[in-house]
């Protein structure tokens, strides 16, 4: 306890000189800031989940300001819930925002943040930059691994039908889309399936599922011992991190292993990979292999199943909207094939339906963190060196300066041409997401397959819940989505062709 006493003294002594010598330089034109501000932890107490929701609250007790400012433990943070402001962070100041905060989980889980997600702006991070868009994500690479969405689709279609040939049969949505990323990317990365073509889970299946699980529930913004260092000491925040990523460091690696002991080398993104270790030894170090497939199978898994969940809990809501998304699958494809992944372009209602999916349900409510490196002016303020900047996407979405009846889940909006240029979903500036292009095809696919195949109805007169979970980094429901679907005639003819084959 005296210990205690001591790390405490010493740091309030080291606060209170920090802040003796900060008054001693020009007052600092900062955003408004709520008034409940305690000595030493700032507003640290205010930080309450969903952030996304809090946050809105807090813009709201500030006469809706477009930006407020935080004092969250030694940390200084600004608050962006304005599209304009947003946009004038990462275009006007995209360089000096490019940065990103040192996190725990980064620093543990993420190879001491050197991902391409966490890693600081500057040349590793812009090689981290250039492998993705080259190697990993291009339409050249993407376009070589259609024909494994193509299969988990029609795999994740046989198994539905199965109960459903003659009647409506209840189905676990959220099981059923999980498998079909966590297969998909997998498949992608190291050429392997952990589900089968059922909702069966064997023990390496659910182990890997629990482990996407953890990380998400893990990450984010919200966690008080990122801001106040004493809590690493005296909570088992940090312990349970370490613990987390030599568990998640040990299935990584244990894949990088299987490939590079295969005689016959394949196609897999780390084969690929481990192809240019060969010849580049000293950069592509398994510790950069497995942080690319660490950011591949974080960002293609629970991501991509979470909107597809959202999109078609919306459906279920909505049916006239489900009624005109089938009658555009109908006349534009026919009932003689599956949709495939060029006739999306065709089908302009469905891609409207996941937009307004993202807009509201956004998988990542609060884009992830970035850092200023120098001072510069957001909005009239200063921003000071070390700020850190959190993009409220969830309430920019949702903002009536910004949109028309917000709340409102109406595909319709986006007929409007330019308006999906509103969306922040997958980010802004030159720290975006580089791999947006490959979960939107995959989504728009999946839900446009369902649509095609089933029909569908909620599993009682209540609409479905749609309300999201409190915890983790993306915005999940938060309760498991149950439906009723009863196969359409065209998957006969899928089913026959599959026999055939």
């Amino acid at each position: 306890m005296e210990t205690l006493y001591l790390i405490l003294s010493l740091f309030l002594l080291f606060f209170s000189l920090k802040l003796m010598f900060r008054t001693r330089r020009r007052k600092l034109n900062l955003p408004p800031s709520p008034a409940r501000s305690f000595p030493v932890i700032g507003h640290l107490h205010l930080l309450k989940l969903p952030l996304h929701r809090r946050f809105l609250s807090l813009s709201k007790s500030l006469d809706g300001a477009s930006i407020f400012s935080l004092r969250l433990g030694t940390r200084l943070v600004f608050v962006v819930s304005s599209h304009s402001v947003a946009e004038e962070c990462f275009t006007k100041n995209d360089v000096i925002l490019a940065n990103r905060p040192e996190f725990i989980v980064g620093k543990h889980i993420g190879y001491n943040s050197t991902t391409m997600v966490g890693a600081a702006y500057g040349d590793s991070w812009r090689n981290l930059r250039r492998i993705g868009t080259i190697e990993i994500f291009s339409s050249l690479r993407l376009n070589g691994f259609l024909s494994i969405q193509k299969d988990e689709i029609r795999r994740l279609i046989l198994s539905l039908s199965k109960n459903s040939q003659q009647e409506f049969a209840k189905v676990d949505v959220r099981s059923l889309f999980m498998s079909l990323t966590i297969n998909n990317i997998l498949r992608m990365v190291a050429g392997k399936r952990f589900y089968g073509d059922g909702t069966e889970e064997d023990d390496e299946a659910r182990h890997v599922r629990q482990l996407i699980a953890e990380v998400v529930v893990s990450g984010g913004a919200g966690n008080a011992a990122d801001y106040f260092p004493i809590l690493r000491w005296i909570t088992n925040y940090e312990k349970r991190v370490k613990n987390l990523a030599g568990r998640v460091d040990g299935f990584l690696q244990s894949l990088v292993d299987e490939k590079r002991a295969e005689k016959e080398k394949g196609n897999t993104m780390i084969d690929h990979l481990l192809s240019l270790q060969e010849t580049q030894p000293d950069y592509y170090t398994d510790v950069i292999i497995k942080g690319i497939i660490l950011v591949m199978i974080l960002a293609g898994t629970d991501t991509s199943a979470g909107t597809l969940e959202w999109a078609l809990s919306n459906l279920l809501n909505h049916p006239e909207v489900l009624k005109k998304a089938r009658s555009e699958i109908d006349e534009q494809i026919g009932l003689d094939r599956l949709i495939e992944e060029q006739d999306i372009a065709k089908l302009p209602y469905l891609r409207s339906i996941m937009s307004e999916t993202l807009r509201l349900y956004p998988v990542a409510p609060m884009l992830l963190p970035h850092l200023a490196s120098e001072d510069c002016m957001v909005a009239g303020y200063d921003v000071p060196r070390g700020t850190i900047i959190l993009v409220n996407a969830w309430a920019i979405h949702r903002d009536p300066n910004t949109w028309e009846e917000p709340e409102k889940f109406k595909p319709e909006r986006f007929d409007k041409e330019g308006e999906d240029k509103k969306l922040m979903s997958f980010g802004i500036g030159r720290r975006a997401c580089p791999g947006s292009g490959l979960a939107q095809r995959l989504v728009a696919l999946a839900l446009g397959s369902l649509v095609q195949c089933f029909e569908w109805e909620r599993a009682g007169e209540e609409h479905a819940d749609m309300r999201e979970s409190e915890k983790g980094t993306t915005m999940r429901k938060a309760t498991s989505l149950q439906a009723m679907c009863r196969a359409r005639p065209i998957v006969h003819k899928i089913l026959y062709a599959s026999s055939c084959t």
